[in-house]
């Protein structure tokens, strides 16, 4: 599923009163404030749903895959989500 077909589900949602501009408003601005969240305070937990968390990764060697030479990987953040009960329910 696409960001366009997400929204689209979102108005569904919502009821068919809602037009998809206020749908694509509503997905935006949550996608926002997981954003913001995940900012501030490095992790974001949605009941049911699961958490979003900031993760560390270390630097690390790997190789550059055109050239086949050895570089090392930088240090970096990224995030991690981990399922909640009932999204594992559905799946």
């Amino acid at each position: 599923m696409n960001k366009a077909q997400f929204v689209l589900e979102v108005q569904k949602q919502l009821g068919a009163a809602t037009s998809k501009a206020t749908a694509e408003r509503a997905t935006d601005a949550v996608l926002a404030a997981v954003k913001r969240g995940l900012r501030r305070d490095k992790e974001v937990s949605l009941v049911g749903f699961g958490v979003f968390a900031v993760a560390a990764r270390p630097a690390r060697r790997g190789f550059n895959p055109h050239t086949k030479k050895p570089m090392t990987i930088r240090a970096m953040k990224t995030v991690r989500f981990k399922a909640g009960s009932e999204l594992r329910a559905v799946t």
